[in-house]
C-alpha cells in the first residue's frame, strides 16, 4: 500500500463529485496529497460544493478510508490507482474512469473483448456465449464480463474451459459475491485472471451500481459482444457505453420470435456488427485470423487420420450441436459405440460437451 493511498481513498469515497473533476485536480496539482492540501477556493472553483468540501475534510471520511485499507489488507484485496501500472490501460481513456479499482487476482495485459447478455438466457444463448469466449481465448484475447447469471457466467466458463484468462467486473464489493452461486467461479477466475470492482469491500449489490459497472466492462475492452438481450436488457446499457467510449459493438443475431433476441436484433439494425463466427470479431478489430490459426494448429488432425464414423460425427456437428441420443439417431450409431467415438474425439481436442449437455465442434 502506498503512503498516499488514504488520500486517494478520501477522493474516491467522496460522493457528489464527478470522477473527471477528481482526476483533473490530481493532474493539475500533482498527486492526491496535494489535492488534500489545496485551498478551499481552488476546490470550490474545480467543482466542489460547500457540502463536498466539509465532507472531504471530515473525520468520518478519514475513518472510512482507513477502514477500507485495513479491510483490504486482511482480505488480500489490491487497491489500484489510475496512475498504477496494473490499472487497466484501456479504462484510463473512457470519459468517466474510476480513480481506484479493487482487485482480486491479476489483471491480464492482453487485448480484451467484453461478452454480455441476458441473465435469463436460453440454451442457444449460453452455448453461443461459451463457444465465442472459448474461441476468442484461443486467439489470446481476455474475456471481460460481469459474472451475472446467464450469458456472463457462460462467457467466463467458456474462457476458463479453453485455459484462458477472464476478468469479472462486479457491481458490489469483492467480498460480497453476487450471485452467491458463483463463488466457485470467482475463485477459478482469480487463479488466472481477476475479479475487480470500483466499490469498496462491504458494498452490497444495488440496482444503481450495475449501470456504472457496465461502463467498466466496456471500458476495459476493444469491443463489446452482446450475445442475447431483450429490448430492456442491461447489456444494451453496456453496448451504449461502448459506443460512447468509441469502442466497437458486436451482436449475435437471434430468433425474430424470441423476446431475448429483440435487443440484439435491434442493435444489428442500428449498425452493430453482426457476428456469426469469432473471425467476424477478429477481422473487425484488425487482428486477422492468423493468431487463431496458429494457436490451433497443434490440435488440428487431418481428415484421413479419422475413422469413417468419426468423420461422419464431425460432419453432423458442423451443422448444429446435439445431445448424444440425437447424434446416435443422425449418425445411425448405437449409443454404446457412440460413447467410445465421442470420447476419442474429445481426447483429440475436436469436440467437447457444452454447458447444456450437447456435444459441439471446437471450430
Amino acid at each position: 500500500m502506498t503512503k498516499d493511498l488514504e488520500y486517494w481513498l478520501r477522493l474516491s469515497c467522496l460522493e457528489g463529485v464527478k470522477n473527471t473533476i477528481k482526476i483533473d485536480l490530481i493532474t493539475a496539482l500533482g498527486d492526491a496529497i496535494k489535492v488534500y492540501g489545496a485551498s478551499k477556493e481552488i476546490l470550490i472553483r474545480a467543482g466542489f460544493s460547500k457540502e463536498n468540501y466539509n465532507t472531504y475534510y471530515s473525520e468520518n471520511l478519514k475513518m472510512e478510508a482507513k477502514g477500507i485499507i485495513d479491510r483490504c489488507s486482511k482480505e488480500k484485496i489490491k487497491i489500484l490507482r489510475i496512475i498504477d501500472e496494473e490499472y487497466p490501460e484501456m479504462l484510463k481513456y473512457i470519459p468517466d474512469p474510476p480513480i481506484l479499482v479493487y482487485v482480486l487476482g491479476t489483471i491480464p495485459k492482453t487485448n480484451c473483448i467484453a461478452i454480455v447478455g441476458s441473465r435469463k438466457a436460453s440454451g442457444y444463448g449460453t452455448e453461443t456465449a461459451s463457444k465465442m469466449a472459448f474461441n476468442l481465448v484461443c486467439s489470446d484475447i481476455t474475456i471481460v464480463s460481469g459474472m451475472a447469471r446467464g450469458i456472463d457466467t457462460a462467457a467466463h466458463n467458456g474462457a476458463l474451459e479453453a485455459g484462458g484468462k477472464t476478468v469479472a467486473v462486479l457491481g458490489s464489493g469483492l467480498d460480497v459475491i453476487y450471485p452467491p452461486e458463483n463463488k466457485d467461479l470467482m475463485k477459478r477466475i482469480t487463479k488466472s485472471g481477476a475479479v475487480i470492482s470500483e466499490y469498496p469491500p462491504g458494498t452490497p449489490p444495488s440496482t444503481k451500481n450495475f449501470p456504472c459497472r457496465n461502463r467498466i466492462i466496456s471500458g476495459m475492452s476493444l469491443g463489446t459482444l452482446v450475445v442475447e438481450a431483450g429490448i430492456k436488457s442491461g447489456s444494451l446499457i453496456t453496448a451504449g457505453c461502448a459506443l460512447e467510449q468509441g469502442r466497437e459493438v458486436f451482436a449475435i443475431p437471434g430468433n425474430i420470435n424470441c423476446i431475448n433476441s429483440a435487443g440484439t436484433n435491434k442493435l444489428i439494425k442500428d449498425g452493430a456488427k453482426m457476428v456469426t463466427d469469432v473471425e467476424d470479431v477478429l477481422e473487425e478489430l484488425n487482428f486477422g485470423i492468423a493468431p487463431l490459426e496458429k494457436k490451433r494448429k497443434s490440435r488440428r488432425i487431418k481428415n484421413n487420420q479419422l475413422s469413417q464414423k468419426e468423420r461422419k460425427i464431425i460432419s453432423i456437428l458442423k451443422i448444429e450441436d446435439l445431445y448424444d441420443e440425437e447424434l446416435s439417431d443422425r449418425a445411425s450409431i448405437k449409443l454404446t459405440e457412440l460413447f467410445e467415438i465421442l470420447l476419442d474425439l474429445e481426447l483429440k481436442g475436436l469436440i467437447k460437451r457444452s454447458i447444456n449437455g450437447k456435444f459441439m465442434l471446437i471450430t
